[in-house]
């Protein structure tokens, strides 16, 4: 299987694609020693470099980073030319941070965690791919949102389509879905199991009504590794406390609405 650092390019697209400024960065950071990794769509695009991009208007390029060198995260940013937004950073930056980059793009920056319908944690596995947050982190960032639209259905699909379901080995440089990791959180949190389990359900489906969603002759059947994921989400062992909120089930809401946070 081709990584990301081994492997093509990914697909090239129009003129003010983010995706060569985003990579400079993160390969820039990694260079430097520094822990500033892709998220979201651009990190599904390095780690599955042969898939057509998903592409808009205006795109932004969102980011991680620790909390331990998110001084030294900040520092870096500015050397390359991103523009803080200082009154946000000083009032949010223990969680999330904003710049603008040299080419007036949007960089959202979050540290240790990102909070949307759930909590995900990105420190346990952080350091294990160069250019991105390890890709099961990348999945359940996408599988932790309970109002799946298409676009986030497109980027599980093709994610699923060109990572491997794996046992998360040690190789650095080697992507894979780290079903071990997976099985831990889901196990111990009934509210992550109920949405990601959900979501997994509504693949197939989603899939045969819209194949325009899967991509082109991918390495991987994305409906065999989703249903792979919904094995190891049935056999993890169940704690206490998730078997207690089991009871309770859908009658009391398991997620949170995500916040808007204006910049």
């Amino acid at each position: 299987m081709a990584t990301p650092t081994s492997g093509p390019p990914p697909a090239a697209g129009p003129a003010d694609d983010p995706l060569p400024e985003a990579v400079a960065l993160a390969r820039g950071a990694a260079d430097a020693g520094l822990g500033l990794k892709l998220l979201g769509g651009l990190a599904i695009r390095v780690l599955c470099p042969a898939f057509p991009p998903r592409l808009r208007p205006g795109q932004d390029m969102d980011f991680a980073c620790l909390s331990k060198g998110r001084k030294n995260v900040v520092a870096y940013l500015e050397r390359s030319g991103c523009e803080p937004d200082r009154r946000f950073n000083n009032l949010n930056g223990d969680r999330q941070m904003y710049f603008n980059a040299p080419s007036g793009r949007p960089i959202d920056v979050m540290v240790d965690r990102l909070t949307m319908c759930h909590t995900l944690d990105f420190r346990p596995s952080f350091g294990r791919l160069p250019l991105t947050v390890d890709a099961v982190d990348v999945l359940l960032s996408k599988l932790q949102i309970v109002e799946l639209n298409e676009k986030d259905a497109r980027d599980i699909l093709h994610l699923l389509g060109g990572v491997p379901v794996g046992d998360g080995g040690p190789a650095a440089s080697e992507a894979a879905i780290d079903g071990d990791r997976f099985g831990k959180l889901l196990g111990a949190d009934w509210g992550w199991w109920r949405t990601v389990t959900g979501n997994l359900t509504k693949l197939p489906a989603l899939a045969a009504e819209h194949p325009e969603l899967v991509p082109p002759d991918p390495p991987y059947d994305p409906i065999a590794q989703s249903q792979e994921l919904l094995r190891l989400a049935e056999a993890a062992p169940k704690g206490v406390k998730w078997k207690l909120r089991a009871n309770v089930g859908d009658r009391v809401r398991w997620y949170e609405l995500p916040e808007e946070v204006d910049h």
